[in-house]
């Protein structure tokens, strides 16, 4: 299904179920959420699409910054109030995202990255893309696109896969540095701005950056204090990929969110 005019949006389950948004990170797409929306599809209806220069929506051209692709969400919302969750930078947009509260019942975020904080590594990939798109310019999107996911999936793997995929994944390096440049410009929420239920959450086995970030979240957004309104979780044992990985964990965050947003609902 087809629900955006623009970016490649596919909906599984029953119609008249709570609607639940998942939204990939970087160099990710719709189908890397496949695995945790056949586990929730039998009970939302769960929306998954690719996010502009990625996938299917490649075509979708820039700007690629936090503030476009909260635009592209609220069209793929198509009106309807959602729950929405993301992973790695998708967890970001969701964030971004719920500073619209009559459209985001509840949002969720897994490791997202905060790369405007001055405590946060310069030696990430993500951080590596910046600068590697900041010495070679607008060509070098390509090499960025390439060096990110051999950080991401080793380079065995990467160099294993046909010579047409990692073509096509080349080809998201524009999005790639785009988005990664604009995050690390300002904070792109402001949890003071933020009504709705939070549910932060990060792997066991993540990165130590990742862990800070969750933390420093959950003290901003007040993770146990008298009138709680968001909630912190530790995956045992998971990692960043926890929805290839783990995606049935994924899924429980997604329904734990659903009933926290069904909590404070009148």
């Amino acid at each position: 299904m087809n629900a955006s005019r623009r970016l490649w949006v596919t909906e599984v389950g029953p119609e008249g179920g709570a609607v639940v948004v998942l939204v990939h990170g970087s160099m990710d797409r719709a189908s890397g959420m496949r695995g945790v929306a056949r586990r929730l599809e039998d009970e939302f209806r769960v929306v998954l699409y690719d996010r502009r220069g990625y996938g299917r929506s490649r075509s979708v051209g820039g700007p690629y910054g936090i503030a476009t692709q909260v635009d592209d969400l609220v069209e793929v919302l198509q009106g309807r109030p959602a729950v929405v969750f993301g992973h790695s930078l998708g967890g970001d947009i969701a964030l971004a995202a719920a500073g619209r509260p009559d459209l985001v019942r509840a949002v969720g975020a897994y490791e997202p990255p905060m790369p405007w904080e001055p405590w946060w590594p310069t030696g990430t990939a993500g951080g590596e893309v910046v600068r590697l798109a900041e010495v070679g310019g607008p060509e070098a999107t390509a090499a960025a696109a390439s060096m990110f996911m051999r950080r991401m999936i080793g380079d065995a793997r990467w160099e294993r896969l046909p010579q047409s995929t990692r073509a096509d994944r080349e080809a998201e390096g524009a999005a790639l540095v785009g988005e990664l440049a604009d995050l690390r410009k300002r904070p792109p929420f402001d949890p003071d701005r933020i009504t709705v239920p939070v549910l932060l959450a990060y792997g066991e086995r993540g990165a130590r950056h990742h862990h800070d970030g969750a933390r420093v979240l959950a003290e901003r957004f007040e993770v146990g204090g008298p009138q709680p309104r968001a909630e912190l979780v530790e995956v045992p044992g998971a990692e960043h990929g926890i929805h290839f990985q783990q995606p049935a964990a994924f899924a429980d965050l997604v329904r734990r969110l659903v009933a926290m947003a069904a909590v404070t609902e009148p």
